[in-house]
């Protein structure tokens, strides 16, 4: 049924926003389109109807202002769902794809309903957009503004925190989930958790049907500005949108941080082949980046597409995307995927000052958030250390490979590993950025978890269906004599040592440690590095885990409450080298095991002391001189302090060597160094000590 509403007295002219904003008597629906023909809203009255209640024609003379179409539709409201439809040519060779048939989703949808249908004469039926009224009680909640210097970033997956029997949760796999595992993630001390991607994504095929291998991690958007539909506890149309609002409330209030990992570099539409579900069919050759032939697409996203990021449309569509989570959702920061892609213009060359990225770092209303770039795509660029301005920070993957090579024996890896423990500066001072510029992880959703580094030597990824040829090969990890789980005591204390050692060397390192979930309990997704398709126990995390695991995780909370507590190891500027004045010791100094001068290219051992930043930088007097021995040579060392160290009394902080409780002393106060400055560190371990007394 066509239907066309002709109300003059309650007819608004909003050309803007785009999307489908709720007024007093009704709802505006807005859409960009500068090549359709025509263009239909398709009104549906419950999540199941297959075929819409009410078609509503867009006229073309009154409801369209340039290339915005916008119409008011009386009578409508919060929770009505709809379509969009669009004629016009279907002339792949000019970039053009319109298929009158198709139903729509808005690029602009706050949230969507339901599953994809099955098709009916080859038309799709994808999920339907929810109408979404913004209004929700925050009581006064406002970003925390932490600085990123001070932040410990703890990586999860929504469904995967709480999804397993474990969790013994009330609302497992949800927003919902997350808010009753708050205690937890309090008593590690995180102060943020960066989400991996919430926006919508497929549940399952285009078709209806169950998927062999599910989408499980998200990485593949169907709507920017909508929160999963599939994390919900309530299935009802919009309830995500109150239930994902209550979690980062919850977050707030217990201090932690909500950064959102969003992909702005591809759509799930994939190429020529794929399905018609939104972008495609309202203006293919604006969204996507076009071949010289337009029938095709260039794919720097390794998925079959790449979003044209620096088009202006496109450009202003992902800002008013960031800003919506941001004003809407009280969100604290983005970790933007294959983020190198943002640094391509509309022809897909890498540009220097690529608007998209300096705009995002220059835009008012993000100023407060903190913004992360993944600086690489999929098509060979990379950018560690140079991706956008001061602004913006950055997964280090030179930090991820040089520790991981450095405590597997790896010779010629004590310079390298002296510059990522001192925040890079190599990488980011001479862009005139900041050690906190460095995001320092050794472990994130794409590869190993920490316990499967040093596990396995090789991938296992043969569940994932495509016969172990997905996934990194290049992992820099070890088994130490038996790939897989072992009972034989010796390899697995080395295995929880050398996890240890890694932990520790990510939390005192200069920079912003970032963890991921079940690192600190020793998670295992049995040696697949590329669990993208496992919605089940590989990819969950297992509580019982916590209990059994109970020393690391003491291990991992003693040295985050350091971190947080201790200016010294987490500065603001980078190391020099040198003295301040006031004869007071350098910053950072290093010394060969025997306290001499380091064989950068030869040894595997070190130490390094820090000094605590001056008083202008630490005003309340917190800071203290560490010291960090390191050992990651497969025989036992003998360590000298260094002359300068000894004028210092020195208590243990950590041991990796050792077991609960000898090998964390939270309370800071765990033995003093031997009065002759002399130890003995045994194969692949770490120490450190903390200053007692600034004074002496």
């Amino acid at each position: 049924m066509l239907m066309r509403h002709t109300h003059p007295e309650l007819q608004f002219t909003h050309m803007l926003p785009y999307g489908a904003v709720v007024h007093e008597r009704g709802v505006q629906f807005v859409v960009f389109s500068r090549n359709a023909t025509r263009m239909r809203l398709l009104l549906y009255g419950k999540v199941e109807d297959t075929e819409p209640s009410e078609i509503i024609e867009f006229d073309r003379d009154s409801d369209r202002w340039g290339d915005i179409w916008s119409i008011f539709v009386p009578g409508v409201g919060a929770g009505q769902l709809y379509h969009l439809q669009a004629d016009g040519p279907f002339d792949p060779s000019r970039g053009l794809r319109f298929d009158g048939r198709a139903r729509l989703i808005d690029p602009y949808a706050k949230a969507l309903a339901g599953r994809f249908q099955p098709a009916v004469d080859g038309v799709l039926r994808p999920p339907k957009c929810v109408v979404i009224d913004d209004r929700f009680d925050w009581e006064g909640d406002r970003h925390i503004r932490r600085e990123l210097s001070d932040s410990v970033i703890y990586e999860m997956h929504v469904r995967g925190f709480t999804a397993g029997p474990t969790s013994d949760c009330r609302h497992p796999g949800t927003y919902l989930g997350v808010i009753e595992k708050i205690p937890y993630l309090k008593e590690l001390g995180v102060t943020a958790v960066e989400l991996m991607p919430v926006h919508e994504f497929p549940i399952n095929t285009f078709d209806g049907r169950p998927s062999t291998r599910p989408n499980y991690w998200g990485y593949d958007p169907l709507a920017f500005f909508a929160p999963h539909r599939g994390y919900a506890a309530d299935s009802r149309p919009g309830a995500q949108v109150d239930e994902f609002k209550q979690m980062v409330k919850a977050l707030h209030e217990a201090g932690i941080e909500v950064i959102l990992d969003v992909v702005f570099n591809h759509t799930c539409e994939g190429n020529e082949k794929g399905p018609t579900l939104s972008f495609k069919g309202l203006e293919n050759s604006v969204y996507y980046m076009l071949e010289s032939d337009p029938t095709y697409y260039k794919n720097y996203s390794g998925c079959g597409n790449t979003v044209n990021g620096n088009h202006p449309i496109v450009r202003e569509m992902i800002f008013h995307c960031l800003r919506h989570w941001v004003h809407n959702y009280h969100i604290d920061g983005f970790r933007f995927d294959l983020a190198s892609i943002l640094s391509r213009d509309r022809n897909g060359n890498l540009v220097p000052n690529p608007p998209l990225v300096e705009a995002i770092g220059e835009d008012p209303l993000l100023a407060d958030t903190k913004i992360i770039a993944e600086a690489w795509d999929a098509a060979g660029a990379y950018q560690v250390g140079s991706f956008g301005d001061e602004r913006w920070a950055e997964w280090n993957g030179r930090y991820r490979d040089d520790v991981r090579r450095f405590w597997r024996g790896d010779g010629g890896l004590l310079g390298p590993m002296a510059t990522r423990m001192s925040g890079s500066s190599d990488l980011y001072q001479p862009g005139g950025r900041h050690p906190y510029s460095s995001i320092n992880f050794i472990t994130s959703h794409d590869g190993f978890t920490l316990n499967d580094l040093v596990t396995y030597r090789e991938k296992h990824n043969f569940e994932n269906g495509e016969d172990n040829r997905d996934g990194d090969n290049n992992n820099y990890s070890e088994n130490y004599g038996v790939e897989g789980p072992t009972n034989r005591r010796l390899i697995d204390d080395l295995r929880l040592r050398q996890i240890k050692n890694m932990l520790a060397t990510l939390l005192l390192s200069q920079g912003v440690p970032m963890i991921v979930a079940g690192d600190e309990v020793r998670r295992t997704q049995r040696g697949n590095n590329n669990a993208y398709c496992q919605d089940n126990d590989i990819s969950w995390f297992d509580w019982r885990l916590v209990r059994k695991n109970a020393e690391l995780f003491r291990f991992a909370k003693t040295l985050i409450h350091f971190r947080r507590h201790q200016p010294t190891v987490r500065r603001r500027t980078f190391l020099t080298g040198q003295s301040n004045g006031n004869g007071r010791l350098p910053d950072v100094s290093w010394y060969s095991p025997v306290g001499t001068a380091v064989d950068w290219l030869n040894d595997q051992a070190m130490i390094c002391l820090l000094t605590p930043p001056p008083a202008e930088a630490d005003p309340e007097g917190a800071g203290r001189a560490v010291m960090l021995l390191m050992n990651a040579s497969p025989y036992g060392r003998e360590f000298i302090l260094p002359p300068v160290a000894k004028g210092h009394s020195w208590k243990l902080l950590v041991d990796t060597a050792e077991r609960q409780p000898f090998d964390a002393y939270p309370d800071g106060n765990g033995p003093p160094l031997p009065a002759d400055g002399r130890l003995t560190l045994p194969d692949r371990s770490f120490c450190c000590y903390v200053e007692a007394d600034r004074s002496a």
